[in-house]
């Protein structure tokens, strides 16, 4: 299974000081828009969210179909794919994808210590 590009999505209390604090360690803007509290941040192949007032607590991120600079793939495993996989090997799901669609779709499931995995299709 392949999950493809991956970010930590933190769950910021001021943006305007973590998008500050980030430049400082060599991020830049690379999406996002600062006026609706989110952005992404990347620094080489390294990505980081910051989302204002959207969650409460850090969430891991990964997006089947995009490489690091959201271009998308040819062949990559698709949510549901990797959902049903999932599902399998009895992982509880939090949120789950519509497994009659296709295209975006999204699952959120939590690791062993709570700490909440989305992964987050885009194309």
């Amino acid at each position: 299974m392949k999950l493809v590009a991956f970010s930590i999505s933190l769950a910021v209390k001021d943006i305007h000081k973590s998008k500050q604090f980030y430049e400082t360690l060599g991020f830049k803007v690379f999406a996002g828009d600062i006026e609706r509290n989110y952005l992404i941040m990347k620094n080489g192949n390294a990505l980081v969210g910051l989302f204002q007032g959207m969650f409460e607590n850090n969430i891991l991120t990964f997006n089947p179909g995009w490489d690091e600079n959201a271009n998308t793939l040819e062949q990559f495993d698709d949510v549901r794919d990797i959902q049903k996989h999932l599902k399998s090997n009895d992982i509880k799901l939090e949120n789950e994808a519509d497994e009659s669609s296709s295209g975006p779709g999204s699952l959120v499931v939590l690791d062993p210590d709570g700490n909440a995995v989305l992964i987050d299709q885009h194309v």
